[in-house]
């Protein structure tokens, strides 16, 4: 089974995003927040200030610290106490708010993590619940370039030497980004969402054979890399004997969906071979693929206008 994220790791992962800072209650830095891959829990993780469906992790802003100021002694001892209960994860307080000594007595006694952030309350819930998806979602890494060609994700892969990373090169010099060579690592975000994103020990990098390692954004500037992108589109490089390729369809090609953490996700095999402008064939691939998205299928277009061509000539022929 997964070990799931606590809120340790929570804190480790996001502190410099969000700001973070450890107020009280270290002794809960073990706690689980959620389990890796639970999409639909991801969302309800976190919310503002709730008694009634309280989530495990409780957001408090200016705002809830004035209602609990409202509170009678013991109402108000009563609330801290289901605040920092069992079923809490983590207590944030927003928009720099200086914990009240309640609150920091409270998180230590239940060894509930108690932690601040400048941000305002409903831009860390926004943010915490966006981040929360990527941390527990399911992850697998693929060999190949992953690159954003013409504004979506596009992994290209293939064998060994078939030119990926010549390719890409040539890509980025036609004004296209880079975001993980070698092995990009995929997360399932929403059931039919992968989000695509690059090791940090291979941030940057692109191998060439012949070239050896280019460190392409001090070679081409930041506007040649990308952090990370929907993958949309996966375009396989093949030789010209692949049987794929020999046994692709005139109208159709060889192109085909390909099932990643339970994903359908357009492929698309490109033969390689001398003479192929193949930068150009994976741009015009790609802009095919924003067509069909947009509900635009060439092929079909093309088959129904040959069709309307041979009914147009067989009613000719009957009326002469």
């Amino acid at each position: 089974m997964t070990a799931p994220l606590t809120a340790g790791g929570l804190y480790t992962a996001l502190r410099r995003r969000l700001g973070l800072r450890w107020l009280a209650g270290r002794a809960g830095e073990r706690r689980p927040i959620g389990v890796e891959g639970d999409l639909e829990s991801a969302a309800l993780l976190v919310g503002p200030l709730n008694f009634i469906s309280p989530s495990r992790i409780q957001i408090l802003g200016t705002r809830e610290l004035r209602y609990l100021a409202s509170l009678g002694r013991e109402a108000r001892a009563d609330a801290v106490g289901r605040l920092f209960g069992e079923a809490a994860a983590m207590v944030i307080l927003a928009e720099g708010e200086h914990p009240p000594e309640d609150l920091v007595e409270a998180a230590e006694r239940h060894g509930t993590p108690l932690l601040g952030s400048r941000l305002a309350a409903q831009q860390l819930v926004g943010n915490l619940r966006y981040y929360l998806s990527h941390l527990l979602s399911k992850k697998v890494t693929l060999h190949g370039v992953f690159m954003e060609v013409m504004g979506i994700g596009v992994l290209i892969t293939g064998e060994a030497a078939v030119g990926k990373s010549e390719l890409a090169l040539e890509l980025i010099t036609r004004g296209h980004r880079l975001i993980a060579d070698d092995a990009p690592e995929f997360a399932r975000v929403a059931p039919d969402v992968l989000s695509g994103t690059c090791p940090e020990v291979l941030r940057d990098f692109l191998e060439v054979r012949g070239l050896g390692v280019l460190n392409i954004r001090a070679m081409y500037g930041d506007r040649a890399i990308k952090r990370t992108k929907y993958l949309r589109l996966i375009v396989r490089l093949a030789a010209l004997d692949d049987p794929r390729v020999q046994g692709a369809d005139r109208l159709e090609s060889s192109r085909r969906t390909r099932r990643i953490l339970g994903v359908q996700v357009p492929e698309i095999t490109i033969p390689v071979a001398p003479g192929r402008n193949i930068a150009v064939l994976v741009e015009a691939a790609v802009q095919d693929q924003i067509l069909r998205s947009e509900g635009y299928d060439a092929a079909k277009a093309f088959a129904a206008r040959q069709r309307r061509a041979i009914e147009e000539q067989a009613r000719g022929g009957e009326g002469a």
